[in-house]
């Protein structure tokens, strides 16, 4: 009998009676034989009628216990079904009531303990089954990962495969045992009860889409899209699309999610995961403002959703909208005030102000908030660990505080795993940036002994080989990376930036040619012609360099990097100024406290004379880039071109220093020779002025 019966009115349990009177008298039991002669009790007599009548009790209670929340109606519900066991004690019917009245009252042990006995006497007790199924189910989803979660995931485990026994032909349950082996990373046995599933109902969209999600897991995406692409389109739903727009995304195919999210918003438009990933479709597409606006609509549609208004704030934070930024901040912070990534996003808006005390702030709050005392961390722990530890000391590292920047590196190394080999890169670029040659490569060398099949730091090793003078154990290290595959990708670009660190453009042309043949999403071909663009341009090659970033600009208007590059260089070689100076200034709105952007402002504002506005940012950029040769000659230009010698002088000599300490790959020798040349043409006029 279905334990749903006891839903029934009360008026309609009367034509249950029969149903009990006809359940087969039980058979006599075997006397217990090594009982004593006179020990054995009275054997209890079957009262079906009683059993009926507490029952119908019990059930009563229950229904009054619903419609009033009343805990005394629930307690005596339970005396009830006990009464009624009393006078039945063989009925599975009453056991599994009175389990699943257990469960709706929170006494979980006391309802698996009921499940348990039913099923020890009747192993093929589907509906006692599945309340442990469920039960397990639930209480899964209440844990945080560890052992017990891990026992109560095998007893889930379990209890389901007992039932895909008992009823084989059951789609629902193939697809809950899938999830359950996908949880335990059972990844096989998970494909095949999710095919099995669909072979119990080949209309159902949950096995297909289970599907997909489990070949995604595995990143098998091409799998997942042959997975929902067998559906056909006149019979694809809005959570098929959904999924495809999911799986596309896996694939940084953006375009393709673009119009699968938005397929799916045809067909529902009250979809919310699909209104969330077609926002952030669009802004993995670079189209700024169609995501600005979808998400305003995510943020209408689910006011109580803090991770929509945060969004926006990102993307006014890169639009150089601050204001608006805080806004929505503030309101994100409202909805989920403890969240980490909310304060995150302040110390990133706070660092875009060029608030660095206030950014470092948070972020040393974040750091303690998430210390162990036991050094032991989860997975998703050490990630955000390493995240907060990473912004922070690049705060130090931007603020000239280069010992404090390298200890906060050095505790993301202390995590462990990935992130010790990213620990280990941020130390090696906080060395280079302070031209401590010596501790790069010996902090190089270190971290590849470690870490010896680190891609990252192999090439790291490579370029500081090179820049130490050692070319042919340079390209020897960057070489040993490649394997032949799909993921040479990257090899062969840390190759083509060794070989133009020595100045072999030829070599450095055919890598990055190589590394083009394995570029197959359209940012990865963007990253290829920026660099082109670069090479180009350190060759003298303006032209060719003009087009190539051009091209960059049509795949992303909004690329800041290529909107500078390209500014700088025009206004360097007196070309297309008033373009160049729109196009840095864009750049800077993005990247406001950029060093390398505010001195390619300064120096086209120079080139257009308008020195006042170009002393202003080119001070800024010597207070965030102090140690760069390049400001330091454009500060030079400055001073000399409005009379003031001595302050050229002086940072002429700084920008021959500093020149003097770099890596000869960064050096153009016409430069050192041009500023050297001014600087002793200064030194007489400045000697002259004193006779």
């Amino acid at each position: 009998m279905s334990i749903k019966l006891r839903y029934f009115l009360p008026g309609i349990l009367l034509a249950c009676l029969p149903l009990f009177a006809q359940q087969a008298p039980e058979k006599p039991k075997a006397p217990d034989q090594s009982a004593l002669p006179g020990d054995h009790p009275a054997e209890k007599k079957i009262d079906r009628a009683a059993s009926y009548y507490h029952y119908s009790l019990a059930h009563m209670y229950e229904e009054m216990m619903a419609a009033t929340s009343r805990t005394e109606y629930a307690t005596k519900a339970i005396e009830e079904y006990r009464l009624a066991l009393e006078n039945d004690p063989d009925s599975q019917f009453l056991n599994a009531s009175l389990a699943e009245l257990y469960v709706r009252t929170g006494r979980i042990r006391d309802a698996v303990l009921e499940a348990q006995d039913i099923v020890k006497r009747d192993p093929n007790n589907l509906e006692a089954r599945k309340l442990l199924g469920r039960i397990y189910l639930r209480s899964l989803g209440d844990m945080r990962s560890g052992a017990q979660s891990q026992e109560v995931l095998r007893l889930a485990i379990e209890q389901y495969e007992a039932i895909i026994k008992i009823e084989p032909a059951n789609a629902e349950n193939h697809l809950l045992l899938g999830r359950l082996y996908t949880l335990n990373k059972d990844m096989l046995k998970a494909e095949t009860e999710f095919k099995a599933a669909n072979q119990a109902d080949p209309n159902s969209e949950e096995a297909v889409v289970n599907l997909a999600y489990l070949y995604n897991e595995e990143g098998d995406t091409k799998r997942a899209v042959e997975a929902l692409n067998s559906v056909p389109e006149g019979a694809r739903t809005a959570k098929i699309y959904a999924a495809l727009g999911y799986t596309y995304e896996q694939q940084k195919d953006y375009k393709q999610a673009i119009a699968s999210y938005s397929r799916a918003l045809e067909l529902d438009r009250d979809n919310l995961d699909a209104m969330r990933g077609l926002a952030q479709n669009l802004t993995n597409d670079n189209q700024t403002e169609a995501a600005l606006k979808q998400y305003l609509v995510v943020e209408d549609a689910d006011p109580q959703d803090p991770q929509a208004p945060m969004r926006i704030s990102e993307i006014y934070r890169r639009m150089g909208k601050f204001d608006l930024a805080l806004d929505h901040l503030k309101k994100a912070a409202a909805l989920a005030p403890e969240s980490m990534e909310i304060a995150y996003n302040s110390s990133m808006l706070l660092e875009a102000q060029g608030k660095y005390d206030e950014a470092a702030e948070i972020l040393q709050k974040l750091v303690t908030r998430t210390t162990h005392s036991d050094g032991n961390y989860t997975t998703g722990e050490r990630n955000n660990r390493a995240l907060f530890l990473d912004r922070l000391g690049n705060i130090y590292r931007t603020e000239g505080r280069p010992l404090l920047a390298i200890e906060t590196f050095r505790k993301i190394i202390d995590l462990g795993g990935d992130e010790a080999s990213r620990g280990y890169q941020e130390i090696i670029d906080a060395y280079r940036d302070r031209k401590q040659w010596a501790e790069a490569t010996k902090t190089t060398q270190e971290a590849v002994e470690k870490f010896p099949n680190d891609r990252a730091l192999k090439l790291m090793l490579a370029t500081q080989l090179a820049d130490d003078g050692k070319a042919d154990e340079s390209i020897k290290v960057a070489r040993s990376l490649l394997k032949g595959q799909p993921e040479d990708r990257e090899a062969h670009i840390g190759i083509s930036q060794v070989y133009a660190r020595l100045k072999r453009w030829q070599e450095a042309e055919e890598s990055l040619a190589e590394a083009d043949k394995l570029s197959t999403r359209p940012e990865e071909k963007e990253y290829i012609l920026f660099l082109q663009g670069s090479m180009y341009e350190r060759q003298k090659k303006i032209d060719l360099a003009e087009q190539t970033f051009r091209k960059v600009l049509q795949l992303d208007p909004n690329n800041a990097m290529t909107l500078n590059y390209l500014g700088y260089m025009m206004a360097d070689h007196n070309l297309h100024l008033e373009e160049s100076l729109a196009m840095i200034k864009k750049a800077l709105s993005m990247d406001p406290q950029n060093g390398a952007y505010l001195d390619s402002l300064g120096w086209v504002y120079f080139k257009l004379g308008d020195y006042d506005r170009a002393e202003e940012n080119l001070r800024k950029a010597a207070g965030k880039s102090p140690n760069d040769p390049t400001v330091q000659d454009h500060l030079g230009e400055l001073y000399a071109r409005t009379s003031r010698w001595k302050l050229a002088a002086t940072h002429w000599e700084r920008a021959l220093d500093e020149w003097n300490k770099s890596a000869p790959s960064d050096v153009d020798p016409q430069d050192v020779s041009r500023v050297q040349k001014k600087l002793e043409t200064t030194k007489v006029k400045l000697a002259q002025q004193k006779e």
